[in-house]
C-alpha cells in the first residue's frame, strides 16, 4: 500500500471532486469515476509501485515527481498520470494518450 501525508490524501480527493469526479473508497488509494471513465488514485510519498491494469494516476509532491515518473516509464503500466503538488497549485506531468481520432 501507498503511504501518504493526510494533506496529499485531501488534496488528492479535493482535485478530482473539483474535476466533477465522485470518489470512492477510504484512505490514499481510491476510485473516481466520472461518466464512463474509472480512475484509480493513489496519494503517494514516492513508494508506489506501478501498475499495469487501467488507469491510474499517481498524486505526489512535486519534488518527489521526477523520480516516479522515471520508475512508471520503465514499467509496463501504460495508462497513467502524475499530478505534482506544489502548495495550492498542481501540474499534470503525464497524461495517457487518448484513442486515435480518423481524421
Amino acid at each position: 500500500m501507498a503511504s501518504a501525508s493526510p494533506s496529499l490524501t485531501t488534496r488528492a480527493r479535493s482535485i478530482f471532486d473539483d474535476l466533477g469526479y465522485t470518489i470512492l473508497g477510504d484512505g490514499a488509494e481510491f476510485r473516481a469515476e466520472r461518466d464512463w471513465k474509472v480512475v484509480r488514485v493513489t496519494a503517494t510519498d514516492g513508494a508506489a509501485e506501478p501498475e499495469a491494469d487501467g488507469l491510474h494516476c499517481y498524486v505526489t509532491s512535486s519534488d518527489r515527481a521526477g523520480a516516479l515518473r522515471r520508475r512508471l516509464d520503465g514499467s509496463d503500466a501504460e495508462e497513467w498520470a502524475i499530478i505534482a503538488i506544489d502548495g495550492e497549485e498542481y501540474d499534470v506531468i503525464r497524461a495517457p494518450p487518448g484513442p486515435s481520432v480518423p481524421t
